[in-house]
C-alpha cells in the first residue's frame, strides 16, 4: 500500500494505544481541518503566530496536583466511582482512552471507551493487605466481587458544552465492562474447555478499528487468576496470583491475556486469539488497501517481544499469521504451527502455540526487549515507534523509543530494519516512555511510567525527574527535535491513554493510580483531585488551551 501522509495525518484521533490508518475513515475525520488551513494559508499574522510559538516547558516537579505548561488547562470528565447510569459507576484506575464522534462533522459528542486496569484494595474493597504477613488468606469473596467490578472498562457518552466535556447522564450507551462479563472468544477451538469466558481483567492500553469498534489489551493477567507454567517437559503447574481471585473464583489463566474487541454499540465484546496470549500492552493497527489489517503489539515484560498480525482476509482479526521479531536480523518470524518444526516438536496443535506464545517466541529465537509497551506508526515517515520502557535486571533504568522501518514501507512486509529513534535519561529529559500519541502536526507526545516506589527517591536513578510527566517532541518550527515537559502529574500517579478530539483542540488523558503508595487512608500520599473527601481518585481530565491548538497547526508551516 503507497503510504498517504496526508491522510495519516488528517486523521484526528490519534492516541496512546493505537492508531488506525484507514482511508474511508481517514478522509472522513480529514474534511474537518481544511478549513482551518485554508484560513491560515490566508492570514499571515495567523502563521507568524505559529512561527513565533514558544513552548515554556515545565520543570521536573513533586507537587501533588496535576501542573500544565502555559497555554493549558484542564477539568476533569469523570472520576472514579462516579455514576454513569442507574446502575453503573465508573471504574478504578482508568488508562487507555478513544473517543469517537457519533457524526464526523460534530466533534464534540461521542462515545469515550476507558480501560480500568487494576484496583488497589485498599480503595476499592476496603482491604488493608499491610496488615497481614500472608493477605490473600484474610480476602474474603464480597471484597474480591467489589474489585472485580472495578476492572474491565466503561463506556460513556460525553459531549462538549461551553467549553466543558461532560458525561451525558443515563444515556443508553454508558455501560460496564467488567471481570464479570461473559466475553466470546473469536477461534474455531474452545480454549480449557470454553468458547465464552467469564470477563476481561488488566486492561492496560489498547487501539481502535478500522469499523469503529474498541480495542482493550489484557496485560497483566496473571496478578488475578495466576498462571500455568512449563517445565522443560511440558509438565503443566499453576503459579498463584498476587491479588488471590482464584480462591473464590476457579477461572483458567487461559481465559486471560488477549486482546478484546468492545463493540461501542451494545457493549458486546470477544476475545481475539490469533493475536496471541501475553502481557498485551496495546493493538495497534492499519489497514492495508486490500482491506487487510495488520496489528502491532508488545509483552510489556522484561526480556519479552514484539509481535505482528497480517490478516490474509479483509477485516479479520482471526484469519492470518502471527509474527513475532527478530530485531537483531531485522526479520518477522512467523508464529505458524504448520510451517516451524520446532513448533510442532513442541506444541500439539496452533491453539496451544497461541496460549503459550512466549515460549514459542523464543523457541524461534525472537529477540528479547524491555519492556515493549506503547506502538505508534509515525504519521510524517511511516514508521513504527515502540516504547522499550525500561529493564532493571539490565540496568536500563529510563528505556527508549525503538524504530522499525518496514521493507519498502508496506506493513505486511517480512522484513524490516530496526534502530534507536531516542534514549531515555537526563541528556534527553525524560525516562521510562510508555504511551506514545501523534497530533495533526505529527509532534510525539510521551507519557513516562516511572514506578511509584522508585520516584523521588533521593539515593535512585529517577530523582532528576521527579513526577511522572507528560511530553511533546515537535516535529517542526523552532523547537523542532526538543523533549519538551507540558505535564506533570500528582504523586504517585502517571499520565495515560492520550487521544485527540476529533478537531484537535481537546487531549483527552488518563490521570491513573494517584496516591497509589498509600497505606493510610487517614493520611493518603496525594489527595488528587481534591474532593471534600480528601481520597485520591482516578480520573479522566479534558486538556483544552490555546497550546493545544497551536501544536495540532504546526505542520501548517510547511505548506505555507
Amino acid at each position: 500500500m503507497a503510504y498517504n501522509r496526508r491522510k495519516f495525518i488528517s486523521f484526528l484521533g490519534k492516541a496512546s494505544a493505537g492508531t488506525v490508518i484507514i482511508p474511508p475513515f481517514l478522509a472522513g475525520c480529514g474534511n474537518l481541518a481544511t478549513p482551518t488551513e485554508k484560513s491560515l494559508k490566508s492570514n499571515g499574522q495567523a502563521l507568524d503566530r505559529l512561527r513565533q510559538l514558544t513552548i515554556e516547558g515545565l520543570s521536573p516537579s513533586n507537587k501533588d496536583d496535576l501542573l500544565l505548561a502555559k497555554g493549558m488547562d484542564y477539568h476533569v470528565i469523570v472520576r472514579w466511582s462516579d455514576k454513569i447510569s442507574e446502575n453503573d459507576e465508573f471504574g478504578f484506575n482508568n488508562d487507555f482512552t478513544c473517543f469517537i464522534p457519533f457524526d464526523d462533522d460534530n466533534p464534540t459528542d461521542g462515545l469515550l471507551w476507558v480501560n480500568h486496569e487494576y484496583v488497589n484494595p485498599l480503595f476499592v474493597s476496603g482491604f488493608d493487605r499491610h496488615k497481614y504477613e500472608n493477605p490473600n488468606a484474610h480476602r474474603t469473596k464480597e471484597q474480591v466481587d467489589q474489585e472485580m467490578y472495578h476492572v474491565g472498562g466503561s463506556i460513556v457518552r460525553i459531549k462538549q458544552t461551553n467549553g466543558r466535556w461532560e458525561i451525558v447522564k443515563n444515556d443508553p450507551h454508558n455501560r460496564r465492562i467488567t471481570a464479570k462479563t461473559p466475553i466470546a472468544l473469536n477461534w474455531d477451538h474452545p480454549i480449557k474447555g470454553a468458547t465464552t469466558v467469564i470477563g476481561t481483567h488488566s486492561n492496560c492500553s489498547g487501539g481502535i478499528t478500522p469499523w469503529k469498534t474498541f480495542l482493550s489489551c489484557e496485560e497483566n493477567y496473571d496478578s488475578f487468576f495466576g498462571e500455568t507454567v512449563y517445565d522443560q517437559d511440558g509438565r503443566p503447574a499453576h503459579r498463584d496470583s498476587s491479588q488471590g481471585w482464584e480462591k473464590f473464583y476457579d477461572y483458567p489463566p487461559e481465559h486471560y491475556g488477549w486482546v478484546v474487541e468492545v463493540d461501542p454499540k451494545d457493549g458486546s465484546a470477544q476475545k481475539h486469539i490469533a493475536l496471541g496470549r501475553f502481557a498485551h500492552e496495546c493493538c495497534t493497527l492499519y489497514e492495508l488497501k486490500d482491506k487487510r489489517v495488520v496489528a502491532y503489539t508488545g509483552d510489556d515484560k522484561n526480556n519479552e517481544h514484539l509481535y505482528k498480525f497480517v490478516s490474509t482476509k479483509p477485516g479479520s482479526l482471526k484469519e492470518g499469521t502471527l509474527y513475532v521479531a527478530d530485531t537483531v536480523n531485522g526479520k518477522w518470524l512467523s508464529l505458524d504451527w504448520e510451517s516451524q518444526p520446532k513448533l510442532k516438536e513442541r506444541f500439539k496443535d496452533q491453539t496451544e502455540v497461541l496460549v503459550r506464545t512466549r515460549e514459542a517466541a523464543k523457541i524461534l529465537g525472537a529477540t528479547e526487549l524491555n519492556r515493549p509497551e506503547d506502538i505508534e506508526i509515525d504519521p510524517i515517515t511511516g514508521n513504527i515507534f515502540v516504547s522499550l520502557t525500561n529493564n532493571y535486571e539490565k540496568r536500563d533504568f529510563h528505556g527508549s523509543i525503538l524504530k522499525i522501518e518496514e521493507t519498502d514501507g508496506q506493513y505486511d512486509a517480512l522484513t524490516f530494519k530496526a534502530s534507536t529513534y531516542m534514549a531515555g535519561g537526563e541528556k534527553n529529559g525524560f525516562s521510562c516512555p510508555d504511551n506514545l500519541a501523534f497530533d495533526m502536526a505529527g509532534n510525539l507526545w510521551i507519557t513516562s511510567d516511572m514506578s511509584g516506589s522508585k520516584m523521588n527517591k533521593e539515593d535512585g536513578a529517577y530523582m532528576p525527574f521527579k513526577n511522572n510527566s507528560l511530553f511533546v517532541v515537535p516535529r517542526h518550527g523552532k523547537d523542532e527535535g526538543k523533549v519538551i515537559r507540558l505535564a506533570s502529574a500528582p504523586n504517585d500517579a502517571e499520565l495515560t491513554g492520550p487521544w485527540f478530539s476529533p478537531d484537535g483542540k481537546t487531549l483527552f488523558l488518563s490521570v491513573q493510580h494517584p496516591g497509589e503508595q498509600t497505606s493510610d487512608l487517614k493520611n493518603p500520599t496525594s489527595t488528587w483531585p481534591f474532593d471534600a473527601d480528601g481520597i485520591p481518585k482516578p480520573a479522566v481530565v479534558a486538556i483544552t488551551g490555546d497550546l493545544i491548538e497551536k501544536m495540532n497547526k504546526l505542520h501548517l508551516l510547511e505548506k505555507a
